[in-house]
């Protein structure tokens, strides 16, 4: 398990500003969270934020996913994690997942950037979007909320939980 912490909703920085970044958007509070299908394990790399986690790294993304499939091709969900605070204290408000394929040996990967994107916003926007990712790693998505801060999963609404068939 990482060291990593979900940020939980800092000041607004543009309280009392009338100008500068007006509009912006903070990911203060997103994280995103692998999952690695054939590991069956889930973990935080704060460098998918900017497509530079190590499953992103020294990688040639392309468009098509048959020339990164073979023996070394490794099938990933990256699931944005947006946390906020509510009157009960913090909680996970938004999870959408995107599939990735990466393959190290060839040093090709497969993405939908703008799969990624919308997923990002939708997530900040507090919708729950896994149903496609599969049972066994909705499995491993719930048991890593639960195990990385038992509060917020138990702050989290009962929609989030339904939908990773947990109660």
């Amino acid at each position: 398990m990482s060291n990593f912490q979900f940020n939980i909703i800092k000041n607004d920085p543009l309280d009392g500003h009338k100008g500068t970044n007006i509009g912006s958007i903070s990911l203060d509070n997103v994280a995103p969270v692998f999952i690695d299908v054939l590991e069956q394990r889930a973990f935080i790399d704060v460098g998918a934020m900017h497509a530079r986690s190590e499953v992103e790294k020294r990688v040639k993304w392309i468009d098509d996913e048959e020339e990164v499939k073979g023996d070394a091709a490794k099938p990933y969900w990256l699931v944005w994690v947006t946390t906020e605070r509510g009157k009960d204290g913090p909680y996970y408000a938004g999870v959408t997942a995107c599939y990735m394929l990466v393959n190290k040996e060839k040093k090709r990967a497969f993405k939908r950037m703008h799969e990624h994107v919308n997923m990002m916003d939708k997530s900040m926007k507090h919708h729950v979007i896994v149903d496609h990712i599969g049972d066994n790693n909705k499995q491993v998505l719930a048991d890593f909320l639960k195990n990385h801060n038992p509060e917020m999963w138990e702050n989290s609404a009962e929609t989030l939980k339904e939908q990773l068939f947990v109660s």
